[in-house]
């Protein structure tokens, strides 16, 4: 499990997230990226939803969220979220 960023709003009933800044350790500063389909977790281990969409700036970009059906989005807001 890997903390991939923060909940800093919700819009169209997706919960879009502020990525992490890249390892700078890693010279490929791709490599840790989340894709397309990455299963999102919060802080309870608890399955938050799947990323939809990633936009924005290459080297610190937004995740864009599709919650699960059990999920209260506006709750999410300011919670940092981990990928599997």
């Amino acid at each position: 499990m890997r903390r991939i960023g923060s909940v800093v709003r919700t819009a169209q009933g997706l919960a879009v997230l502020r990525a992490d800044d890249a390892d700078g350790d890693d010279a490929d500063t791709d490599a840790h990226r989340d894709e397309i389909g990455t299963t999102v977790l919060d802080d309870n281990l608890e399955e938050v939803g799947r990323v939809v969409d990633v936009f924005g700036p290459v080297d610190r970009p937004y995740l864009a969220v599709t919650p699960d059906d059990d999920v209260h989005l506006p709750s999410l807001v300011g919670s940092t979220l981990y990928a599997r």
